[in-house]
């Protein structure tokens, strides 16, 4: 009866939502964005179904009502936002632009919906408390995701909506509307959240649930533990546990006493990290033995950390007689290195989609954003040390990261370590050979480094059988590993200045982030291209955020991520503005507009179909891919093209057979390779000699 009644109230609800979205007439589930739609419509659906039982989450209920909140409101003022601005009757013609957009709202909320429904799950209460009792996910992972996906939604929405119609004074009049939007006088966060905080999921009200929702649920928890019976010592003990000060070491009795704890496997020889099951549970145990005074710092710093992308320890035992320690962690699949060792292959050089690399380039970023903001550098940071977890069962690439094996008294030298070490150290780390310069910057190149590794597939300097001290050498003379294959320029660009031989002009982790994530949103919103034919972005992003760094408070909260992107926006729209102008000005046209403000755009948008309003500059090897090679940039590009099996203006939505290259370093002093590529700032100063660091702005 019980199931019958779920099924009922689950079938009740989607139609509901449908009829909420698809109030058009003559509506049809064969088109693509429509299609996105009803499947987010589904999600909501469900995630309605799951809050009629509300009541029953015990473990983080708030979160999960801000979480269903946030989705609905969202999807309303999309549904709205689409019925004042595009016309049903040209969806198959101006509505291409919302596809890729939706479809990642899709993702986004159907991950969310999975979490809320962790929540709910009929599991021991003790259970639940235990493992979610430090859980962040909810605001700094799925709410993180969604307010970065709703301006994407919106922004392409606008882009759709100024071209819909046919009557041509009235698109000028929707394009000057626009242009308002992004004036610059709406750089004032207090300002864009009185007039766009409602939209984008920032209002006063929502900001203030986003900061305050996860203490309220530790405080709630706290209340009914106290409040709760307990018919045990047992419970008493694991109550104990929850209410706790984070790092406090607890009897191992508690732990491996309990009558459903057992070892399942051993994850690691030289580690000691087991599976265990405990409390129906998996979890990783750490098991160390020896003095536990020397461990107490780390513990009591790794436990008080809690963020999603970062691996903290939920609790701590000790047997003091037999000098043990037990560190009870989140079970993740394995590490980023041996991942990609294992998905590689000769027909799969690449081991990610291009828009997966970037989302996994954005967690690990954010986590050590995280960390920095509490001082605390890695010192170690490679592949090795980041752990992943597939996030979803529908095989689309997406893992869940976590940054491990920091440490504040670890005491890492490097005398000891292998050419595969050292070839993650910053040069100055090398240059010192201790931990003195282990700093914000020393883990900023590190992370170039990886980002090397998720972009071609390739441990750096691979190819060319580096080992220990050469590998030293040559890192602190100037050398970096080459891209064996056309890249999108703006990931190796990212890539170099984050390996920059002088520290000081390598980027933080705060601008990193920001950057990746409207890198992110230029890729979604072109994601049906593939590689060769991936357009340019029109203006340097970084060049962007040191513009509007001052805008920008230091230690950023979730609640403003809209607010970041929309300031990308303006100075984007305003650098294109002015570069069509000059373009026009250059070429005799007149190309001006009634409307003025935004004429550089009007230039770009044709009636019957729709065009980016930003003056994408089509890709090619010397424009927007990075080349790797000597060979020259036209040479490169014929040859990818050629094994691809296409022509270069043929397209697919997957990556093209990447060049069997073999993969090379590149002296940063040689000067032999130094040609200036087409699209060099005339006049900018060359920092290192590597090929293609002339190229950063």
């Amino acid at each position: 009866m019980a199931s019958s009644f779920f099924l009922i109230l689950a079938e009740s609800s989607i139609n509901r939502e449908k009829n909420k979205l698809f109030s058009f007439p003559g509506f049809s589930f064969s088109d693509a964005v429509m299609d996105q739609l009803q499947q987010i419509g589904e999600v909501l659906g469900n995630l309605k179904v799951l809050m009629v039982f509300k009541d029953e989450i015990h473990i983080n209920q708030r979160q999960c009502r801000l979480l269903s909140d946030a989705y609905n409101i969202a999807f309303e003022g999309i549904i709205e936002e689409m019925q004042l601005n595009l016309k049903f009757d040209e969806k198959n013609t101006k509505w291409s632009a919302l596809e890729n957009p939706l479809r990642e709202l899709h993702r986004v909320m159907k991950e969310g919906k999975q979490y809320i429904k962790n929540c709910l799950e009929p599991k021991d209460f003790w259970a639940k408390a235990i493992s979610l009792n430090h859980n962040t996910d909810c605001v700094n992972f799925h709410l993180h995701n969604l307010l970065s996906c709703i301006s994407i939604v919106y922004e392409a929405i606008e882009n759709a909506g100024e071209i819909s119609g046919c009557d041509h004074e009235e698109i000028n009049k929707k394009r000057l509307i626009h242009s308002k939007k992004y004036d610059q006088d709406w750089l004032d966060q207090k300002l864009f959240q009185i007039k766009y905080g409602k939209r984008y999921l920032v209002s006063q009200e929502l900001s203030s649930r986003l900061d305050s929702v996860t203490k309220e649920d530790r405080w709630n928890l706290s209340e009914a533990i106290s409040e709760r019976k307990r018919s045990s010592k047992h419970e008493n003990q694991l109550a104990e546990i929850v209410l706790s000060p984070k790092g406090k070491l607890f009897p191992v009795s508690i732990l491996v006493g309990s009558k459903d704890y057992f070892v399942r496997r051993r994850l690691s020889t030289g580690r000691k990290y087991k599976e265990i099951h405990w409390l129906g549970e998996s979890f990783v145990l750490g098991h160390f033995i020896g003095d536990v005074e020397p461990l107490l710092e780390d513990i009591s710093l790794s436990s008080s950390i809690s963020h999603p992308n970062v691996m903290h320890y939920m609790y701590a035992f000790c047997d003091e007689e037999k000098k043990e320690c037990f560190l009870v962690m989140e079970l993740m699949n394995k590490d980023l290195a041996s991942y990609i060792k294992e998905i590689c292959c000769t027909r799969r050089r690449i081991p990610f989609p291009l828009i997966v690399a970037v989302d996994i380039m954005l967690q690990v970023a954010i986590g050590m954003e995280y960390l920095h903001s509490r001082q605390i550098y890695h010192g170690d940071l490679n592949p090795s040390n980041i752990l992943v977890k597939t996030r979803n069962s529908s095989h689309d690439g997406y893992l869940h990261i976590k940054i491990a094996e920091f440490s504040l008294s670890s005491g890492k030298k490097l005398k000891g370590s292998t050419g595969y070490e050292r070839i993650w150290y910053a040069p100055e780390v090398l240059m010192e050979e201790s931990t003195s310069k282990y700093s914000e910057k020393a883990d900023v190149y590190s992370f170039g480094m990886i980002c090397f590794e998720l972009l071609t597939g390739k441990v750096p300097f691979e190819d060319d059988h580096l080992q220990g001290d050469k590998t030293s050498r040559n890192v602190r003379a100037g050398e970096r590993p080459l891209f064996p294959f056309p890249s999108p320029r703006c990931l190796t660009s990212l890539t170099k200045r984050c390996w920059q031989a002088e520290p000081a002009q390598r980027p933080s982790f705060t601008s990193v982030v920001r950057v990746l994530r409207y890198i992110k949103r230029f890729l979604i919103m072109n994601m049906d291209n593939n590689l060769l034919d991936l357009p340019c972005p029109a203006v340097d992003y970084f060049e962007i955020d040191m513009k509007l760094s001052k805008k920008f408070i230091e230690t950023a909260r979730v609640s403003d991520i809209p607010f970041q992107m929309f300031c990308y926006r303006v100075i984007e729209r305003e650098r294109c503005s002015l570069y069509l102008k000059e373009k026009s000005s250059d070429s005799g046209s007149e190309g001006t507009s009634t409307y003025g403000d935004d004429s550089g755009f009007n230039m770009m948008i044709h009636d019957d179909s729709f065009v980016s309003p930003l003056p994408l500059r089509r890709s090619s090897s010397q424009m927007c891919l990075d080349v790797g090679s000597k060979s020259s940039p036209r040479k490169i590009d014929k040859k990818a093209v050629k094994q691809s099996g296409q022509t270069p203006k043929g397209r697919t939505k997957r990556p093209p057979p990447l060049l069997n290259l073999r993969g090379r370093s590149l002296n940063l002093k040689s000067n032999s390779q130094l040609t200036p590529p087409a699209t060099m700032t005339p006049g900018r100063r060359r920092i290192s000699g590597h090929k293609s660091d002339s190229e950063l702005a």
